[in-house]
């Protein structure tokens, strides 16, 4: 009987390959080519032009990361925008707060979401809720317009070249710091450190947030799908820090149900390795 195999390249040398059950769905975009795969160990994974973007087993650690870390800080917020973020991940942990009011959703390949929320919808049932309202369109293009608007600004992305290239930009960050109320907090997906190609983006992402930014922090998570599992998220703000302002107590009284996050694990996520710290001290 033929084995089917699932494996991406992490670097020249190191593959990650994942036995499939199943092909699930297949379609070229007019963006990208777009998979989704069913496999005893990671469930049902999507991959865009055949990149790991998340599976059902692990990708609850990245969306908690990314959604409960700023809301933890400011659980005030009540305008998000989120740029990316097809597979409906990141709004079904934004749609767990009642006092969040609007939800912006910035995709620009509307196959991505009507493929996960058919093959993907307990992923994808974010997407349901009233407060969410889904634009597709260029995210770069739709940042320049908005000023002073959003509490909260989430970039999830896929890496920086092809469609998603643009969001890693000078330009792109300085409008988002434009369309950011006061204490308002953006958070984006910063790759991963630990081989050589992956660093070299994580320094230029740092690079052009601590241009924009007075407060830049860097955090991280262990994804198993991930390349090297180490991934990092980046945290900006004019006048939040992300660990003196935490709101801890506060967030605690809300009673949201998570699974990776919680308060403790807030604060010890931005103490980072050393050869992390090094790499992003070089470019500050």
């Amino acid at each position: 009987m033929m084995e089917l195999w699932f494996s991406e390249k992490h670097t020249e040398n190191v593959k990650l390959s994942i036995k499939v059950k199943r092909h699930l769905a297949n379609k070229t975009s007019d963006f990208q080519q777009i998979d989704v795969f069913e496999s005893e160990e990671f469930g049902r994974f999507l991959t865009l032009d055949g990149l790991m973007m998340m599976t059902e087993k692990d990708e609850f650690i990245y969306h908690e990361m990314m959604v409960h870390v700023p809301m933890a800080v400011n659980p005030g917020i009540e305008n998000v925008l989120v740029i990316g973020a097809g597979d409906g991940g990141i709004s079904r942990e934004l749609i767990k707060y009642d006092g969040i009011k609007k939800i912006d959703v910035i995709e620009i390949d509307k196959a991505v979401v009507d493929i996960c929320v058919k093959y993907l919808p307990h992923t994808a049932c974010g997407f349901d809720d009233d407060r969410v309202n889904i634009y597709y369109q260029d995210g770069l293009k739709f940042i320049r317009e908005p000023k002073n608007e959003y509490d909260l600004i989430i970039v999830d992305s896929t890496d920086p070249f092809g469609p998603g290239e643009g969001l890693f930009t000078m330009e792109f960050y300085g409008n988002c710091y434009k369309a950011l109320t006061d204490d308002g907090i953006l958070i984006n997906q910063h790759e991963s450190p630990f081989y050589r190609e992956d660093s070299l983006a994580v320094t230029k992402i740092h690079k052009r947030i601590v241009h924009s930014f007075d407060i830049a922090r860097v955090y991280q998570a262990h994804i198993p799908t991930y390349p090297s599992g180490h991934w990092l998220f980046g945290f900006a703000s004019k006048t939040c820090h992300p660990i003196r302002n935490l709101r801890a107590t506060e967030w605690k009284q809300l009673g949201i149900l998570t699974k990776y996050y919680n308060t403790n694990l807030h604060k010890g996520a931005f103490y980072l390795p050393n050869y992390v710290e090094e790499l992003l001290r070089n470019v500050e």
